[in-house]
């Protein structure tokens, strides 16, 4: 659960995938998370995870965002 004042990170779908090639080359999550600068290493497992169900479209944001005023 987030808590008040909490600022998450965005990683791009390049550093997921690089993540995923380091993981699969037998580094360990610690050595990936220090080597790309991922806060949490638990992400790394997620993104493992999803990657093995869905493949790169697992990777992938599937968030819709609304950006400005555009098209009112």
């Amino acid at each position: 659960m987030a808590k008040k004042g909490q600022i998450f990170c965005s990683y791009s779908l390049e550093t997921k995938k690089k993540a995923i090639d380091m993981r699969l080359q037998g580094m360990t999550k610690k050595e990936v998370a220090a080597a790309l600068g991922i806060a949490d290493i638990g992400r790394l497992k997620v993104w493992m995870r999803k990657y093995r169900e869905y493949g790169d479209l697992g990777l992938m944001d599937q968030r819709k965002r609304v950006q400005g005023t555009e098209g009112i």
